[in-house]
């Protein structure tokens, strides 16, 4: 139910966002917003606790994050308000897939026996952008030395795997099921 939640927060806040053509800033602003709470346990049980004056963590907010959109200052002392603080991560990176789906960005996490090269990074880059028909990809890149060789790519929910140890898996699959 909370990521019910977090999704609303954040599509109201995309749109209002998109009516001020200010889509991106918040994008960096939100990201510093979700560091500074991942980082701050203290900051969290602050705004959570039931005896502390609303308007006592209204003023930390405002002070805390002077500098930010009023937007995101507002979406905060809500959250705040109405004891859903907690949810400003999700809030965040919902915010962030919106943004991205709006923009034909898309993230990827390729799975590797060895960093890639940038040249790597750009083939493999180009080669989805064409298959997803996106505008850009961005990978952030994880070795796995399991994989015997090849790649493995996760966009979201879906992956593609171009391991040797995810063929060899495939055809272990395929011989047992031809035995059958």
């Amino acid at each position: 139910m909370s990521e019910v939640v977090a999704k609303r927060y954040a599509e109201a806040l995309y749109e209002l966002a998109t009516e001020r053509k200010i889509e991106e800033k918040l994008i960096s602003e939100l990201n510093t917003v979700k560091e500074v709470f991942d980082g701050n346990k203290e900051l969290l049980d602050f705004l959570n606790h039931p005896r502390i004056e609303f308007e006592k963590k209204k003023q930390l907010i405002d002070e805390a994050f002077q500098s930010f959109d009023q937007l995101i200052l507002n979406t905060l002392k809500l959250l705040v308000e109405r004891h859903r603080i907690n949810q400003i991560a999700a809030v965040a990176d919902h915010y962030q897939t919106l943004y991205n789906d709006a923009n034909g960005i898309v993230h990827a996490t390729v799975y590797s026996v060895r960093a890639l090269t940038d040249e790597e990074k750009t083939s493999l880059e180009e080669a989805f952008k064409k298959r997803l028909n996106k505008q850009s990809i961005t990978f952030s890149n994880e070795v796995d030395t399991s994989l015997i060789g090849g790649v493995k790519v996760r966009i979201g929910n879906t992956i593609y795997d171009g391991s040797i140890s995810g063929k060899l898996n495939r055809l272990k699959n395929r011989l047992m099921a031809a035995n059958l």
